[in-house]
């Protein structure tokens, strides 16, 4: 069965390029990859995908795209089947990408309007272990995403991407994964658009130790630190310098097997 496997990147349009280049390369401690056609690429050290932020300037705030993973061209090109078959606009159809790590895939429009990108063998980066006090973020955990229809696009998620349900929190909150983590998007209610973006660290000691290194550096804690139910994992929320909305959280300690086992216990080390 052809599904989207990872969170690779968030592209934003972001009128002070150079405020938002500066937090995440030098205040937030992702590494900057590199610049083509006026869009600045950035990777998380812990990660081997190419880049998770890409940023450019715009007249206003916006998120440009979504990238999904997806594990095969053959893949991809399922998965796009689908999309159209569930009436989605198309952005293109599936090629070869010629951005910055390459790769094969197409993105559309989702039922709700927003920007996504499914990919393949897009190239891998130098991805490395994090050390304990380090306190960077290691990858994208998740993405919070509101839906004036979140039943529907729950189902969209689930019905055309391969997405599957661990959470509700009653019928207010859906938590869907694609791999064994607890979740990597969750929906809610709200008009069509990204809510926040969770960035994985090592553990808490270095979540705390981000949170430190953040505001010694005057960024407000927007919320937390604190432990969220679903999918059990310590979080705090911060606001980029363009309002973009943003969390550090340690991994999630609730992971989820594959399709047909039952939920078990993984902790990451300390």
């Amino acid at each position: 069965m052809s599904t989207v496997t990872e969170i690779r990147y968030v592209g934003y349009g972001v009128p002070d390029l150079e405020a938002e280049r500066r937090f995440y390369g030098e205040t937030w401690g992702l590494r900057h990859v590199c610049e083509h056609g006026g869009m600045q690429y950035f990777a998380a050290v812990g990660s081997p995908e190419h880049h998770v932020v890409r940023l450019r300037q715009a007249p206003d705030r916006r998120i440009d795209v979504i990238g999904l993973a997806a594990d095969t061209r053959a893949d991809v090109d399922t998965l796009f089947t689908k999309v159209t078959a569930a009436g989605c606009r198309i952005i293109f159809a599936p090629k070869d990408l010629t951005e910055p790590g390459g790769g094969y895939g197409f993105r559309f429009f989702s039922p709700d309007g927003l920007p996504f990108e499914v990919s393949a063998d897009v190239a891998r980066g130098p991805a490395r272990e994090l050390k304990r006090w380090e306190g960077i973020p290691e990858k994208i955990s998740h993405i919070v995403l509101h839906s004036p229809n979140h039943q529907a696009a729950v189902k969209f998620f689930i019905d055309v991407l391969g997405f599957r349900l661990s959470d509700w929190l009653g019928d207010f909150m859906a938590f869907l994964r694609c791999n064994t983590w607890h979740h990597r998007i969750a929906i809610l209610p709200g008009p069509p658009c990204l809510n926040h973006v969770a960035f994985d660290m090592l553990g808490v000691d270095d979540m705390m130790r981000g949170i430190l290194r953040l505001k010694q550096l005057d960024v407000s804690i927007a919320w937390g630190p604190g432990r969220h139910t679903a999918g059990n994992n310590t979080f705090s929320y911060f606001v980029t310098p363009m309002a973009m909305r943003w969390s550090t959280r340690r991994n999630s300690s609730r992971s989820m097997k594959r399709p047909g086992r039952q939920p078990s216990i993984r902790r990451r080390r300390a």
